[in-house]
């Protein structure tokens, strides 16, 4: 007999009451160390107190109006991610998969506005994942997440990670757009060379199509800079964000340039829960917390530390460990044996990670961890790669 709930998730048997901070609490008294947050979403960490205020006075007012009206507290979370990055426009919505739609359709209308129609394709990258949408699965293109939901949907061509001269191949008369992660995280925790991004962004300006940035999983804050791509010193056209943006409450946003958000236009796109009063607020709240005087940097530097002994520990285990990978507060342990099996094994000894592409570990903790919190999770890997090599 199948359960209630539709069995779409392989899950652990464990079970969470409370959190707070870097911490989870099960239903049986046990505690974990999160280095998951939701996979990269409980950035400020669980419960953080103004995240929590924010959130219960909104619910004391008004929790949904529709985009038919006025919304205060969307104009002001807009404002300020607009105040705060490369953009001019933001549309609200409710997920990544959702922003990165948004992204596709936008780079097609942009095009169409401009009088080519015809250019409606999006160059991707291999080991990609955009999202599990019809058209975000085609977008990352990857076999194990499309099995089964053929056809492909069709308008996106893929090329080699990091190979810029194949990229630029690519680029052909019905191209609209380029779209990138500036960080993978599904594909295994690999970053793109900060001058393959410049070369992006001068291929999009030499062949006049948009470059679009995912940064639904490397996005606020997770990198020490408020998005990713800053790192490079350049802008994208169009960028997707999610996940941390509310903190654990569901919202997402597309962020834009001129060009292409005034390309959509009225009726053209919506939302019915996109930017309501209660995902504005926590997202107003998640931005009084990362913009606050300081906190990137303390990210940055913790992130560095983190880093550094993380290679040490690779070192001293190289039967369990072959690499370190990533960039911020987003790394990866690249693992000898199942990856699954090392997740469960730092379980086993407290701490809470998720698995990538290319046998991968994956560490995405609260942007709020201290010294304290590296230290005792480099003790239970240690601890574990130890076991593990005697087993």
């Amino acid at each position: 007999m199948i359960s209630p709930v539709m069995p779409t998730y392989g899950r652990f048997d464990l079970a969470f009451e409370r959190g707070e901070g870097v911490y989870l609490y099960t239903t049986d008294g046990r505690k974990f160390l999160d280095f998951v947050a939701g996979i990269a979403v409980t950035g400020v960490g669980h419960c953080h107190p103004k995240l929590v205020q924010a959130l219960s006075g909104q619910a004391e007012k008004l929790w949904h109006v529709s985009n038919l009206y006025e919304i205060p507290e969307q104009t002001r979370l807009a404002e300020r991610l607009v105040a705060n990055s490369f953009a001019d426009s933001v549309f609200f919505n409710n997920s990544g998969a959702e922003a990165v739609e948004t992204a596709i359709k936008m780079a097609r209308k942009y095009q169409d506005a401009q009088g080519h129609p015809e250019r409606y394709r999006v160059i991707t990258v291999q080991g990609a994942f955009h999202g599990r949408s019809l058209a975000t699965l085609a977008a990352g293109g990857q076999e194990k997440h499309l099995a089964g939901f053929g056809p492909v949907t069709e308008g996106f061509d893929q090329v080699p990670f990091g190979n810029l001269n194949e990229l630029r191949a690519a680029i052909g008369p019905e191209t609209a757009a380029i779209l990138v992660e500036p960080l993978q995280g599904e594909g295994g925790i690999r970053p793109m060379a900060l001058d393959y991004l410049r070369g992006l962004r001068k291929a999009a300006d030499e062949f006049g199509v948009l470059l679009m940035f995912d940064e639904v999983q490397c996005g606020m804050g997770r990198t020490g800079k408020l998005f990713a791509h800053e790192w490079a010193g350049i802008e994208p056209d169009v960028m997707a964000l999610a996940k941390a943006l509310g903190g654990g409450f569901p919202i997402g946003a597309v962020l834009a340039k001129e060009g292409p958000a005034a390309a959509m236009t009225a009726g053209s796109h919506g939302s019915t829960f996109g930017g309501n009063p209660l995902a504005c607020a926590v997202g107003n709240a998640v931005l009084d917390v990362i913009l606050e005087d300081g906190f990137l940097d303390r990210v940055d530097k913790v992130a560095r530390r983190f880093w550094k002994k993380l290679e040490a520990l690779v070192a001293a285990h190289p039967k369990i460990f072959e690499s370190v990978s990533g960039a911020g507060l987003m790394l990866g342990l690249k693992c000898v044996p199942e990856n699954i099996v090392v997740v469960k094994k730092l379980m086993d000894g407290g701490l809470l990670t998720v698995g990538a592409g290319d046998n991968v570990v994956r560490m995405v903790p609260p942007l709020i961890i201290e010294d304290s919190h590296v230290d005792e999770a480099l003790a239970i890997i240690d601890k574990a790669a130890s076991e593990l090599t005697k087993e």
